[in-house]
């Protein structure tokens, strides 16, 4: 049997093949990312060990001689037969599925997007597709795949599962309630505008006055297109907002809003955060993805989460 000493080093046998497949040193170099002059090297190192000339060196250009053409047709084949094999041994990619998801920007941005990392390393072989948008998704008509939804769980043509609970409480900028100013009733807090987000069934506001009996007939109201900029309008001074207080966390934690009536704290079973999605079953992607928020939403400081389906 002869000994494999007797062939050139693999190094030098790849950059021969590359260079005379694609008639240049310099597409050789990229394809196998080294330099232009390490593919030159390898190459006269192997002309030297076989005791002849593989290429014809132009000026612009390289063409191979008829004993590089000969080698050639040779170590291609080998080359294919070792991508052939490998190709068939190796084990096959794990298929990717591809999940839409259907929520407001203000949870995408504030809650969601600080877990992602968490949620791709858990499992890597799901492509989550955000799609913010203040009115609802079609979750039912094919939209979106799945939809997160803030409310009390009540959604025609879909099945509702709650992820957690909300917290409810009038914050604002410390400014606003320092000293003399710091409310001591609902009503006093009507000397400041009360800042709100497009919804197609607002409930916030309406919830809290009815819990503490402030009346809002008497309320300036300011409407805001989403709720982050609500949460900006708030920090900058503009007014009082109702905090989630899932999504604001770390502006209370750092004193940037503070709670007008710290007391007055809304929290009701039905409101929150619900995972939307298609009647029946959900698919296998959904049910990870449902899971991981599920303990997610566990994990993460505030309320506890509740549970519970329509």
């Amino acid at each position: 049997m002869r000994s494999t000493r007797s062939l050139p080093a693999l190094v030098s046998l790849r950059a021969f093949e590359a260079a005379a497949r694609r008639l240049s040193f310099s597409l050789a170099a990229q394809e196998l990312f080294v330099t232009q002059s390490a593919i030159s090297h390898h190459i006269q190192r192997l002309e030297r060990e076989l005791g002849l000339a593989l290429f014809e060196r132009r000026t612009r250009a390289v063409a191979l001689t008829p004993a590089g053409q000969a080698y050639y047709d040779h170590v291609h084949a080998a080359f294919e037969l070792l991508r052939q094999g490998t190709d068939a041994i190796r084990a096959p990619a794990v298929a990717r599925t591809t999940l839409t998801v259907g929520l407001l920007a203000s949870f995408a941005t504030r809650w969601l997007a600080p877990r992602l990392p968490a949620f791709a390393a858990a499992h890597p072989d799901i492509d989550l597709q955000l799609q913010p948008d203040i009115s609802l998704a079609d979750v039912a008509g094919g939209d979106v795949d799945v939809a997160i939804r803030y409310g009390r769980g009540v959604w025609p043509g879909v099945k509702s599962r709650l992820l957690m609970t909300e917290r409810l409480s009038v914050v604002c900028a410390p400014s606003l309630v320092a000293g003399r100013k710091r409310p001591r009733t609902p009503d006093d807090l009507l000397r400041h505008p009360l800042l709100t987000s497009h919804a197609k069934q607002p409930f916030e506001w309406d919830a809290w006055a009815r819990r503490y009996g402030m009346d809002l007939g008497r309320a300036q109201t300011v409407r805001l297109h989403d709720y982050n900029i609500v949460v900006e309008a708030a920090l900058a001074g503009q007014g009082l907002a109702m905090g989630r207080h899932r999504l604001i966390a770390p502006h209370l934690a750092s004193g940037a809003l503070v709670q007008a009536l710290p007391d007055a704290v809304l929290e009701d079973a039905r409101i929150g955060w619900w995972f939307v999605a298609p009647r029946g079953a959900l698919t296998p992607a959904a049910q990870m993805l449902h899971d991981w928020l599920k303990q997610a939403a566990a994990e993460s400081t505030g309320s506890g989460t509740g549970t519970g389906t329509h």
